[in-house]
């Protein structure tokens, strides 16, 4: 079955709100895991405007499924990983001042720099995934750095599903999957996945999917809905 990573961001942008621990994110990665989340997700900034440096560590403690640190591997997220040992790392190309990921990495031209980074992490035991857009090229071009998987963006598609025709853009995403699985490396996916557009997505690219990592949109669910009862939907439509 493909695995559900929760992202717990947006917890952490509304526990900041107000300058104190409530809510406790290590109360909500602890629940998300017992309502049956099989990861966690973490996507520290360097405004540290949701998950902050200093969650990393309690986190990893805590967490007994698997925990993944996603950002742009910048010196001091870097150091923070290294200290940390998740047991996955997502690497993306987000700008400083991003709001949120909204491309991945063009390996060919940042080779150098991503062999780097992933000889880095792996030499630790930390698993690495590049963030990377639909595209055969990049793809191919993300095998050459030796990483170990793949995040597509999806956020080209839960678009196209929103404005009510996305065969193209899902038989983009079906292709990718394929050239992913050719080249050896493992396929995980994230970025505005929801419970309308999570089904036939998972369907498209099976059985190779590993992964899906949802925040945003899970933690909007969870406010209608409760954090215990949409996981499940999620963890749902994921074995149908």
């Amino acid at each position: 079955m493909t695995r559900l990573s929760v992202n717990i961001n947006k917890v952490a942008l509304i526990r900041n709100a107000r300058g104190s621990n409530f809510p406790n994110i290590l109360d909500v990665a602890r629940d998300c895991e017992e309502f049956g989340a099989q990861g966690i997700t973490v996507h520290p900034r360097p405004d540290q405007r949701h998950i902050r440096y200093n969650d990393l560590q309690a986190l990893k403690d805590l967490v007994t499924t698997e925990f993944n640190i996603e950002g742009n591997p910048r010196p001091e997220l870097t150091q923070h990983i290294m200290s940390v040992h998740p047991h996955q790392v997502t690497l993306v190309p987000d700008d400083p001042d991003a709001i949120t990921s909204d491309h991945g990495w063009d390996a060919s031209a940042h080779m150098t720099f991503l062999k780097q980074e992933v000889s880095r992490f792996q030499s630790a035991g930390i698993r690495t995934s590049l963030f990377i857009d639909p595209d055969p090229d990049r793809i191919k071009a993300a095998a050459e750095t030796g990483t170990d998987r793949i995040e597509l963006y999806t956020g080209p598609y839960a678009h196209a599903f929103a404005q009510g025709d996305f065969a193209e853009q899902l038989d983009s995403y079906v292709r990718a999957a394929e050239v992913a699985h050719d080249c050896g490396l493992g396929i995980n996916a994230g970025h505005d996945l929801n419970l309308d557009n999570l089904r036939p997505f998972k369907e498209a690219l099976h059985p190779h999917l590993a992964e899906v990592s949802i925040g945003h949109a899970l933690i909007v669910d969870a406010l209608y809905l409760g954090l215990e009862n949409v996981i499940k939907m999620y963890l749902h439509r994921l074995r149908e």
